[in-house]
């Protein structure tokens, strides 16, 4: 685990999204459910040490969703304290989902794509909704 000098714990993520499979020029938003804070989110993870926070955002991505992807817009950076009472930081970039095929493991045991209304609503943490609005923004600017 990568920690900043100050203590902080360092992690990165990504805002998945698709191109709807209804063909009708909207998009969807993969969440991910982790059954040990029963909590749905956007996938992400705590870097490595010395790991780059878009390799890990990727790494992560990978890892939780199953699905290669392509990063593009920096996203707004989560500042909060973690459930054992440290700092975190979490970088986070919009990245448009590739192949892939999701898995349930121990850590995420259920994957939703959704539009952006319904996964504003669906997300457990206000700071994770905050992400789907600069999604929107960062491929409207696109």
């Amino acid at each position: 685990m990568s920690t900043a000098p100050d203590g902080t714990v360092l992690a990165a993520g990504c805002v998945l999204w698709r191109r709807s499979p209804w063909g009708d020029g909207g998009i969807e938003i993969c969440l991910v459910h982790r059954p040990k804070y029963d909590d749905w989110s956007h996938p992400k993870g705590k870097l490595k040490r010395d790991e780059a926070a878009l390799d890990g955002a990727l790494r992560e991505v990978l890892e939780e969703t199953g699905f290669t992807c392509a990063p593009g817009a920096a996203l707004p950076t989560a500042h909060y304290t973690d459930g054992q009472g440290r700092p975190k930081r979490v970088e986070y970039w919009a990245a448009e989902a590739g192949e892939g095929r999701f898995t349930a493991n121990d850590e995420v045991d259920r994957l939703l794509w959704l539009t952006p209304p319904a996964a504003h609503h669906r997300l457990t943490h206000p700071r994770d909704r905050q992400l789907v609005l600069a999604l929107l923004d960062a491929l409207h600017s696109a």
